[in-house]
Order: C-alpha cells, then sequence, then structure tokens
C-alpha cells in the first residue's frame, strides 16, 4: 500500500538553527547514502542564516518566491524554478513574501 507524508505548514517543525526565523521544514526522506529531503514553508520575511553547506543541495522553489544567497551573491527564485548549493558554499535563504521549497541535499549533485 503507498505510504502518505503530510507537508503543509501545520505538519512542519520549527527550523531553530542557524538564526533562522520563520521557517519550517518536513522530512520527506533520506536516502541510503548520504542524502535527504525536505520540504521547507518560509513565511514572509522567513530566513534560515548564513552557514556552511554540509552537502549540494537543490533548492526548488514550489510556490511563491524565495531567494537563496551563496559566496555573497543572491538569486531570487519563482515558483518553478531551482537553485544549487554546492558544499563547503557559505550560503542562506529565505523569502520576503513567503515560499514552499523542496530541498534535497546529498553529497555530489551533478
Amino acid at each position: 500500500m503507498p505510504e502518505m507524508i503530510r507537508f503543509t505548514p501545520d505538519a512542519a517543525e520549527p527550523i531553530t538553527r542557524y538564526e533562522a526565523t520563520a521557517v519550517s521544514s518536513v522530512h520527506l526522506g533520506s536516502g541510503s547514502g548520504e542524502s535527504h529531503a525536505y520540504m521547507l514553508h518560509f513565511d514572509p520575511g522567513g530566513a534560515i542564516g548564513t552557514h556552511e553547506a554540509g552537502f549540494d543541495q537543490l533548492l526548488v522553489v514550489t510556490s511563491g518566491t524565495a531567494w537563496l544567497t551563496v559566496d555573497g551573491n543572491t538569486l531570487e527564485l519563482a515558483a518553478g524554478e531551482a537553485g544549487v548549493v554546492r558544499k563547503g558554499s557559505m550560503h542562506a535563504k529565505g523569502s520576503s513574501t513567503g515560499a514552499t521549497v523542496v530541498m534535497i541535499q546529498m553529497l555530489d549533485l551533478t
């Protein structure tokens, strides 16, 4: 039987690391190696502060608009767009207006 994962904002847990504000996540799953997937919910003005990426990350905006800053360069992303963060990069992410983002982390995103 198929399994269901609820990833609505009310099912999400607040993120408290990296000076995060007004952002929460739902863990969607982990791979057999070092890989993880999350649904992030950013309230308007929500953000995760600057920190070093422990994995390559793919951030896919599914609704709203988000921003991604990597090594001091900011990229604005709309629904249907994705951004990439490479392992070891200093980065931050957030949304001025609110967004839902799928974040996939893996050791080597090709």
